[in-house]
């Protein structure tokens, strides 16, 4: 009876319903109500029998509204996991619109995780981007509603992509199934091929929301204007979806290989010259979602089975990261590396998560990172993949040298900046406690994750000799990398700037240069305007001065100067006929 009722509600629903109740429980009672709601539908997900629930027929096409299999129920557990815990992390807030925004953004992305065809999709896609932006909107700045209404118009644009691809791809195929997307096709033809336009529209549409290279602007620009705890919620779901849904629909699409090495790569420059400390895990979370990407692009088993994992891990680790930054915002008011330092004798347990968040998502061994990338970089060596296996270990050394050292060397240590606050409150430490149990958990007991991986029977162990020396091989060159350019003076200072990346091409060129355009037509048009005005004066005062009573045309004439141009005009006519006959 229970599990009959449990089928027939969909994943999130419970969140997505009872967020809309929020504004009216009072702001005391807001926060744990979003928690309380975050755990029934926990409760309720871990009910839902495997399959396909909910069918039903729109416009002759079947719909199934929860689709729950191997992918879909990792991923909806760690969303729900990351909601619970970002939920702890803001009960101090006492802004409801906030908590309606939040945990109606988290059941959006948890259906959209269980969602079995391209229409139910589309529909969670836009919720989460309409929900997600107040979480922008709410830090209350000039700056955040700017950067909020290009989040925004950046997210619905990958819906309407989304939306005109599902229709495309029912007019091609007659179905709306969201499953694999991609065409077979022969050894001898292009990767390409195995798109249709629908399919370009679709990738295209999962690409934005996944930050792919030139699309990834939106998150740098967006993450770290939200406030402290809206950037804990921003963290864990809206890539993470685009990962599930690239699993879902292009697994072995081997373009993606390229792209996710790209991804990989180039956030590593940005995020070390970046003075913002949010900003650096932005790029940071640029470079994570790299690795899945690859993942996806190489298609094997283990392949997939490391993107999951990773995606799971990836998820506690980054919300731990960006919980710690969010009580450093919190209490000293800044991230600017610039300003911070010295805060490990103030907020010592806020240093400790840190630590081990960032040594999580460098990968250190018995911590959750090593067990999820590790299987990646192993997937890339099986496929003989040899360059995106060696870029791939420059990109895991890249992230112990932003997000391993930068981030708690800057803000909890380096130079004194002679703040003294109080340590972070008590919610937020529960929170971040939460999120380094996990990472610790994972990273010793790893088989409970392996065994829900999508291809279980895939046999495979991280703590090999190979793998560990290896690993710690790449972080200890990459610590010794950063003292040796810190005692040298060639790390890149840190300095209160704004570095330019390509969202300065439609932040700042584009506008500059339809600026110059409009004031160029603006001129145009203002000269034709005034040419034409003297013109047209002319004219007038012309026929004013021919047609009043003393012009040619207006005044008397005489009689005969009459009879004289009459006489005139009939020796013309009389002319003009005989010369034509």
């Amino acid at each position: 009876m229970i599990q009959d009722i449990a089928q027939s509600l969909p994943p999130g629903m419970i969140m997505m319903v009872g967020a809309l109740l929020l504004p009216f429980v009072g702001k005391r009672v807001a926060p744990p109500a979003a928690l309380l709601l975050s755990v029934l539908s926990l409760i309720h997900f871990c009910l839902i029998p495997d399959g396909n629930h909910g069918q039903i027929d729109y416009l002759g096409a079947t719909l199934n509204i929860t689709h729950i299999d191997s992918i879909s129920r990792v991923f909806g557990f760690v969303f729900h996991l990351a909601a619970v815990m970002a939920s702890i992390y803001a009960l101090h807030v006492g802004d409801v619109k906030q908590h309606v925004a939040a945990i109606l953004y988290a059941g959006a992305a948890i259906g959209a995780a269980c969602a079995g065809d391209l229409m139910t999709l589309f529909v969670y896609w836009e919720l989460t981007a309409v929900s997600s932006v107040f979480l922008v909107w709410a830090s209350g700045t000039q700056r955040a509603f700017r950067s909020g209404m290009r989040y925004l118009v950046i997210q619905v644009t990958s819906g309407v992509l989304l939306l005109t691809g599902a229709i495309l791809r029912y007019v091609e195929t007659g179905s709306l199934e969201f499953g694999n997307l991609l065409v077979e096709t022969s050894a001898n033809d292009s990767a390409f091929a195995a798109l249709t336009p629908a399919t370009w529209l679709i990738l295209i549409a999962f690409g934005i929301k996944c930050a792919f290279p030139l699309l990834h602007n939106w998150l740098q620009d967006s993450y770290p204007e939200a406030t402290p705890t809206g950037t804990v919620f921003l963290s864990a779901f809206t890539t993470k979806l685009a990962v599930y849904s690239l699993i879902r629909g292009f697994a072995g699409f081997e373009p993606l290989i390229a792209i996710g090495c790209a991804m990989t790569l180039f956030p590593i420059v940005f995020a070390v010259i970046e003075n913002d400390l949010r900003r650096v895990l932005a790029y940071s979370l640029n470079n994570q979602l790299g690795f899945m990407v690859v993942g996806i692009g190489i298609g094997s088993e283990l392949a997939i089975n490391g993107t999951v994992a990773h995606a799971f891990c990836h998820i506690i680790y980054k919300s731990l990261l960006f919980m710690s930054m969010g009580a450093v915002l919190h209490r000293v008011g800044t991230t600017k590396a610039t300003e911070l330092g010295g805060l490990y004798k103030s907020m010592p347990w806020t240093t400790v998560f840190c630590i081990i968040g960032a040594a999580a998502i460098s990968g250190f061994p018995l911590l959750s990172g090593f067990i999820s990338k590790s299987m990646i970089i192993s997937a890339a060596a099986e496929d003989h993949q040899f360059w995106v296996w060696i870029i791939l270990l420059i990109a895991s050394a890249g992230v112990m040298e932003h997000s391993g050292i930068k981030i708690p060397f800057f803000a909890f240590f380096a130079h004194d900046s002679g703040k003294r606050v109080e340590e972070a409150p008590t919610n937020m430490l529960v929170a971040m406690a939460m999120g380094a149990f996990f990472c610790i958990g994972l990273g010793v007991a790893y088989p409970l994750l392996y065994k829900w991986l999508p291809n279980p029977a895939i046999d495979y162990h991280p703590y090999t000799v190979t793998h560990v020396v290896t690993q710690m091989q790449l972080l200890m060159f990459a610590a010794l990398a950063f003292v040796v350019l810190m005692k040298s003076g060639l790390y890149p200072d840190e300095k209160r700037s704004t570095n330019l990346d390509t969202d300065w091409i439609y932040r700042r060129l584009i506008p500059k240069i339809m600026g110059g355009v409009g004031y160029c037509v603006s001129s145009i048009d203002g000269w034709m305007r005034k040419d034409a005005l003297l013109v047209i004066g002319s004219v007038l005062s012309n026929a004013k001065k021919n047609f009043d009573e003393n012009g040619l045309f207006g005044r008397t004439w005489s009689t005969s100067t009459m009879t004289f141009w009459s006489t005139l005009m009939l020796a013309v006519y009389l002319m003009m006929y005989y010369l034509q006959r």
